[in-house]
């Protein structure tokens, strides 16, 4: 009789080794972050230039584009979820924050799948939490829900009269001001796919920009260009061209 619960212990103990090996030590992995208009690619060189066309023919300049990336979830094979509530600031327009290494908490070995989250989830937007962020002004607020910034996209456009005009491509939560409780989270997470995490693992992730103009809601600058925090429908309709701007490139080691 021992010698069958030891037997059986045995294959327990092996099969739990099998769906993950907790003696390998944790690593960290980095995201690089590329940018493209369509086809080509962008960097901070390529601001201030009305040398962008939109899907609605409109000619436009960028001259910021910063964003938040946070919760990086990898679920393992075994299905057990690994996720870092990690944050970064990716700031094209200085070129910082391109190049995002993780703490060392993630165990080498093969996920089913690996996202990241574009902004704040809800219980992470938190007013006033992340002091790098306030004192880079991407904080929103109060009047506007409070939290933080998704992204900031600024830049000028050629308008309906021919003159240059601004716009501010903001996204936020979408807060509705007339009830405060109808505050939508428009935050969302981006399917990396499945990966192998090894001692140097490099996921590089492209944003063409253009995206957020026209997939799948082509958009007009002479409609929609300014004050655009506070409307409700619109950060809707952002929410929904966000579903396209990211690419996965490739996975290095």
């Amino acid at each position: 009789m021992k010698k069958i619960i030891i037997i059986c212990l045995f294959f327990a103990l092996n099969s739990c080794s099998q769906d993950r090996d907790i003696s390998l030590s944790p690593v960290a992995i980095t995201l690089n972050f590329a940018h493209s208009w369509g086809e080509d690619d962008i960097s901070s060189s390529d601001f201030d230039e009305l040398k962008f066309t939109n899907e609605n023919e409109q000619t436009l300049s960028i001259n910021r584009l910063r964003y938040v990336i946070s919760e990086i979830t990898l679920i393992h094979e075994s299905g057990e979820p690994t996720v870092l509530n990690e944050y970064n600031l990716v700031d094209l327009t200085n070129e910082a924050g391109l190049s995002f290494t993780t703490s060392e908490s993630i165990l080498p070995g093969d996920y089913v799948s690996a996202s990241f989250r574009f902004g704040f989830s809800n219980n992470l937007n938190i007013d006033g939490a992340y002091p790098d962020l306030n004192t880079a002004l991407f904080n929103v607020p109060g009047l506007l829900g409070g939290g933080y910034h998704f992204m900031q996209l600024d830049g000028m456009y050629i308008d309906n009269n021919n003159q240059e005009a601004a716009y501010n491509y903001h996204v936020i939560n979408a807060f509705d001001g007339s009830n405060s409780n109808d505050t939508v989270e428009t935050s969302f997470s981006v399917n990396i796919g499945g990966l192998t995490i090894g001692s140097n693992t490099n996921i590089n992730v492209k944003m063409d920009v253009s995206e957020w103009f026209k997939n799948p809601n082509m958009w007009d600058l002479n409609e929609f260009d300014t004050n655009l925090m506070g409307n409700y429908d619109v950060q809707l309709l952002m929410n929904q061209n966000g579903s396209s701007v990211f690419d996965l490139v490739s996975i290095t080691q």
